[in-house]
């Protein structure tokens, strides 16, 4: 690999998911440094996960499983492993692969535009009746849900997970704030950088799309660069294009 090849050579980018994965594995092989500073550990519901596990005792009745992250369909993916007529749909394309890989069948719907908008514009006008089972969150927000419900769907929204705030040591801290850039991948991170650390941030500030980008604008954090293409993969390119010298 050349150095043409590595733009982020000799750059520092935070990144705050709960564990490393692809975010950091890219922005390595772009040669970016790394400064992983976890903000946010993913614990069951407060129920410990009795509501689900109820809905998904009777996913039969659903038209639909819908999930949101990884998370959600790691909870929810053997359940329907057997449900043939339920049909699945994700918000993307790391989603859908863990939903895929545990249900052992593809998901229906999965959008070129990876939002929760995106998902709504690629779900079928629901036929009389059609019943979702959404499975997000306890910080999730209600644009999902409230935009089924006016595509025609019966919506029942279920907590799969909890994300807890984690607090950086006093190292990460300084880490985090002598960045080049930080790199936010969800609006739960993003509220757990304003919870854990307040308003400061490195200079560029990266949103994987407009929907976390104005959870942060909502909150008053300073975002200053969105992801065109709302995923991992964009999630990085617009890091590079906010930090590599112009050609």
């Amino acid at each position: 690999m050349t150095v043409s090849d590595r733009p982020l050579a000799g750059k520092r980018v935070v990144t705050t998911r709960d564990e490393r994965g692809e975010v950091e594995r890219l922005l390595e092989v772009y040669g970016a440094q790394v400064v992983h500073v976890p903000l946010i550990q993913i614990v069951d519901p407060a129920d410990g996960g009795a509501e689900l596990q109820g809905h998904l005792r009777r996913i039969q009745e659903f038209d639909w499983l819908v999930v949101t992250s990884q998370h959600g369909a790691t909870r929810v993916g053997k359940a329907i492993r057997r449900q043939v007529n339920v049909r699945l749909g994700a918000v993307g394309t790391k989603t859908a692969a863990v939903l895929e890989h545990l249900a052992k069948r593809p998901v229906d719907v999965v959008p070129k535009v990876q939002t929760a908008a995106g998902l709504l514009a690629a779900l079928p006008t629901a036929e009389t009746g059609g019943r979702v089972l959404l499975a997000q969150a306890d910080r999730a927000g209600t644009e999902l849900a409230d935009g089924l419900r006016e595509r025609g769907y019966d919506v029942t929204p279920v907590v799969a997970y909890r994300t807890t705030l984690r607090r950086p040591t006093a190292l990460e801290l300084r880490a985090a704030l002598d960045a080049d850039a930080l790199a936010f991948a969800s609006g739960s991170a993003v509220q757990s950088w304003v919870d854990a650390i307040g308003f400061r941030t490195p200079r560029v500030v990266v949103a994987i799309g407009p929907t976390t980008a104005r959870f942060g604008a909502n909150l008053g954090l300073r975002i200053t660069h969105v992801a065109a293409d709302h995923s991992v993969p964009g999630l990085v390119r617009e890091v590079v294009s906010a930090l590599a010298p112009a050609s």
